[in-house]
C-alpha cells in the first residue's frame, strides 16, 4: 500500500507543478486553490507512504516522479522540447525509481 500512496503522492506533485504554471498565466483562487490541493495531497500521500518505507527511497522516488513527470506534461501540454537526449534523461530518471522500487 505505500507504494501506491508514493505513487499516488508523485501524481499530485505533478498536478501541483502544473498548477504552478497554470497560476502564472491565471492569477485567480481557483488557480491558487488546485495548487493547494496538488501539493497538499503530495505530502500527505508522501507522509504516509514513509511510515513503511525508508526517507531516502520516498524522497528519492517522489521527487523522480515529479520532475519526470512535470517534464514529461510540459512536452505534452505546453510545447517544451522534445529533443531525444531530453527524453533519454527522463526514461533514466525513470528508471532509477524503479530500480529503487526493485531494491527496496
Amino acid at each position: 500500500m505505500a507504494w501506491i500512496s508514493l505513487i499516488v503522492a508523485g501524481v499530485f506533485e505533478m498536478f501541483g507543478v502544473t498548477m504552478i504554471n497554470k497560476l502564472h498565466k491565471e492569477r485567480n483562487w481557483q488557480s491558487l486553490s488546485l495548487l493547494f490541493l496538488g501539493f497538499g495531497g503530495s505530502f500527505l500521500f508522501l507522509a504516509y507512504a514513509m511510515k513503511t518505507l525508508p526517507m531516502g527511497t520516498a524522497y528519492a522516488i517522489w521527487t523522480g516522479i515529479g520532475a519526470s513527470g512535470g517534464a514529461i506534461l510540459g512536452m505534452l501540454l505546453y510545447g517544451e522540447s522534445k529533443v531525444w537526449k531530453r527524453i533519454v534523461f527522463i526514461a533514466m530518471v525513470l528508471s532509477a525509481a524503479i530500480g529503487l522500487k526493485l531494491i527496496s
